[in-house]
């Protein structure tokens, strides 16, 4: 069995966490902050801005399909700490390297290794997190974590303003990375995993998910709940110039990407705070993720129709939007806790990555929508597709078990 737990919250596992995930959400959201300004200079016009923004927002998705499976076996059979290692070495690179870019294949390339680099991130963290700390404190550890790192999506905003200069930003972003590994070198693994080590149990099995139908399904209801959420964010927010035109917004024109991403994130940093604080009150995970499914499926539906509004409140939309999905930090805790040690950072790693990863299929669904079924009806296509996965993801949560109280010392 696993030693006592350390009872203080701000650990060293959780402050190293949640600086790790500030500098992989400032590299995953950079992208689509300098989208346009980036693709323009690179010699991109017109509608192909929007064309190659979706083809290289979906190859860093695919990166992290990839990565989140590679890390994740690596998090269960070599250690959480070592992925931590490696990951932030990796996208730090990529980051650098995006820098230095002088073609959209080329940037392609970039972005799908810094997807692989950033699909350890969050799920190593996260794992360590919840291993570190007693459950009836943990949920406080991985609020920190996920706080402290959706900020990293206004950081890189203000750091584009400062800069100007997309290059710059990418640069600044793979420094902050190569920083970061000089507070790795005093964490250490948790002793559960240690115990779990020395143990002779099948470890990092990604197929074992596949192969029996109770873990499958549990498995697969995870990444259904987490969903919406980046449908969201790489749909409605990412896209939001587009999105502001056809609302006919006052001063359309004027409606930047990045500034919404960063409204956005701004308002999910309190909706991490919110949904954790209330999850420790109720002393449930469940509830609370499905109050802020409902409140982001209202949200999806105020900001499809909210024709001919300011600048302001369009921004402050984006703004309550980001506070709507929110459940982030409680998605990640979730799957966390629903599989044991041996296969934890698998699930952990892999679970959030195939949520991003699963925007490639989002925007196939919604430009089927758009393009064959509405006509190019932007508003009614996100409208349905933000409707049905609210569903599905409601569904999936209603099955899945309580785990606000699960002892986590335990194997699959």
């Amino acid at each position: 069995m696993a030693a006592e737990k350390p009872t203080r919250i701000l650990n060293a596992a959780v402050i190293v966490a949640a600086l790790g995930y500030f500098v992989d959400i400032y590299d995953l959201l950079l992208f689509g902050i300098v989208r346009t300004d980036s693709l323009i200079d690179l010699g991109i016009t017109g509608d192909a801005i929007r064309n190659q923004g979706e083809y290289l927002i979906s190859m860093q998705m695919f990166g992290m399909l990839f990565g989140g499976i590679l890390w994740g076996i690596l998090g269960d059979k070599k250690g959480r700490i070592s992925v931590l290692f490696g990951s932030i070495i990796m996208y730090s690179v990529a980051n650098i390297a995006n820098g230095m870019v002088t073609t959209v294949d080329g940037y392609a390339f970039w972005r799908l290794i810094a997807g692989i680099g950033l699909a350890g991130e969050l799920g190593a963290g996260i794992t360590l997190v919840t291993e570190s700390l007693p459950k009836e404190k943990r949920g406080y550890g991985t609020m920190i974590v996920a706080a402290v790192g959706v900020s990293g999506a206004v950081a890189a905003y203000l750091v584009y303003q400062v800069f100007q200069d997309w290059r710059l930003c990418y640069y600044a972003g793979g420094i902050l990375g190569l920083l970061l590994l000089f507070l790795r070198i005093k964490i250490s693994e948790s002793k559960m995993f240690q115990d779990a080590h020395k143990s002779t149990e099948k470890k990092g099995d990604f197929l074992s998910l596949f192969s029996n139908k109770t873990r499958f399904y549990k498995y697969l209801q995870c990444i259904l709940i987490g969903v919406p959420l980046w449908f969201l964010v790489g749909v409605l927010i990412t896209f939001s110039p587009e999105f502001a035109k056809a609302l006919g917004v006052q001063g359309y024109e004027t409606i930047a990407a990045g500034k919404a991403i960063a409204w956005c994130y701004g308002g999910l940093v309190f909706g991490d705070i919110a949904s954790g604080l209330i999850s420790q009150w109720l002393k449930s995970r469940k509830k609370v993720m499905a109050l802020f499914l409902l409140l982001n499926l209202i949200m999806v539906f105020i900001f499809l129709n909210a024709f001919n509004i300011t600048t302001i409140t369009f921004y402050t939309l984006c703004f309550l939007m980001g506070f709507s999905v929110g459940y982030w930090v409680l998605f990640v805790t979730i799957a966390a806790e629903q599989f044991g040690t041996n296969i934890r950072a698998t699930v952990t790693t892999t679970v959030p990555n195939f949520v991003r990863g699963s925007l490639p299929l989002i925007l196939l669904i919604y430009s089927l929508f758009r393009d064959s079924v509405f006509d190019g009806e932007i508003l009614k296509s996100a409208m349905i597709v933000g409707t049905l996965l609210s569903i599905i993801a409601l569904t999936a949560l209603w099955k899945l078990k309580e785990t606000f109280d699960t002892d986590l010392d335990y194997s699959e």
